[in-house]
């Protein structure tokens, strides 16, 4: 591993546990909070499983509310904090993916009320004090202590169900925030293992994921790999990869997560040119003469989606897509030039093998 011999480290404080009997573990962890009156969040589509949840919490809940949307658009969150100061909620628990958890992070930015939240994707956004919003068709992105979950529980078999494409993608997007954290501008030897041991555990436990998507210890393990993740991503800043995600989610309602898996080869191949040495655990780890050449065959491999034309992406946007891309930019390893980054987003629309920008 690359030495480093100046950096600043901060260790995030949320309690995690994991395990099964999540709907156990969840009333365990309310009553330690002290929580009296929990509102329980989750998109439409997970509202059969949080009503459980709430049910299963019994006088610890103060009902639920499954408004939740990708994005985390403005106008919706607005909506739930009025029913959550409505129902008098003095916690939040969070049941879902990255959604779910984005409008419990948003709740607390305004309230400050503590979170709790029980993961089924890997998004890892459970893990870190960054909220990103979006209004009037632009993400934008903040961090804040009070954003960060005070309780995160995860539990395998409320991930076994996650369809196979939805698992990967989903993998991707937390291997996304690794191999940004080791280029970060504010890396630091802990970070560093966290995400050359994050990678390796998704690497190595996605394809048994996928061959048997109900083997739990599996699931597991791509749940450990989702929180080593999630707490690098918490721990250091993102750069170009997360930008252009931002850019295309937030403007042009792309999904998230497919978003991601498409992007990661490309942002590293723009990025790689400019620091190979701390790219080179990826490189060893997928024994490929680039990083990104890695990535994109591990993608190709696991059969994650390769072009952005294949997720409702129009072409006649991306000149649109790289001019916002290049504006208010993350700090980045490469320097960012407009026509490159146009280049760049062309070779992801159309699929092709990353490089030449």
């Amino acid at each position: 591993m690359h030495y480093q011999s100046e950096f600043a480290s901060t260790a995030t404080g949320a309690r995690v546990r994991f395990g099964g009997n999540a709907r156990d573990v969840v009333a365990e962890e309310l009553e330690r909070l002290g929580a009296r009156r929990a509102l329980f969040l989750s998109t439409p589509g997970q509202v059969d499983r949080c009503q459980d949840f709430s049910n299963a919490c019994g006088p610890f809940s103060a009902g639920v509310y499954a408004e939740a949307r990708m994005h985390t658009p403005v106008d919706v969150t607005e909506r739930a904090l009025d029913y959550a100061l409505k129902v008098k909620a003095d916690c939040l628990v969070a049941i879902g993916g990255g959604s779910t958890t984005g409008l419990s992070k948003a709740i607390a930015y305004r309230t400050d009320l503590p979170q709790l939240v029980v993961p089924t994707t890997y998004s890892g956004s459970e893990c870190t004090p960054i909220l990103g919003q979006t209004e009037h068709g632009k993400k934008v992105t903040l961090k804040d202590p009070k954003v960060l979950p005070e309780v995160i529980v995860y539990d395998p078999e409320l991930i076994a169900s996650l369809p196979v494409p939805m698992t990967v993608t989903s993998a991707l997007n937390a291997m996304a925030h690794a191999v940004e954290a080791l280029y970060a501008q504010d890396r630091n030897p802990v970070s560093t293992m966290l995400a050359i041991e994050g990678l390796t555990t998704f690497v190595d436990a996605l394809p048994a994921v996928i061959s048997s998507p109900h083997d739990l210890d599996a699931r597991g393990r791509t749940l450990y790999g989702a929180w080593l993740c999630g707490t690098v991503l918490g721990q250091v800043g993102m750069a170009l990869h997360h930008k252009l995600c931002h850019t295309l989610g937030g403007t042009f309602d792309l999904p998230h997560a497919e978003t991601h898996a498409i992007v990661l080869a490309h942002a590293t191949s723009y990025n790689e040119r400019a620091v190979p040495q701390l790219l080179a655990p990826v490189r060893t780890l997928f024994d490929s003469q680039s990083a990104a050449a890695g990535l994109y065959q591990f993608a190709r491999q696991v059969g994650a989606p390769q072009a952005l034309r294949d997720i409702g992406l129009d072409e006649n946007a991306l000149d649109q897509a790289a001019k916002l891309a290049t504006q208010n930019t993350y700090w980045n390893p490469q320097p960012i030039a407009q026509a490159e980054i146009r280049r760049l987003l062309q070779s992801a629309w159309e699929g092709k093998p990353p490089g030449g920008y």
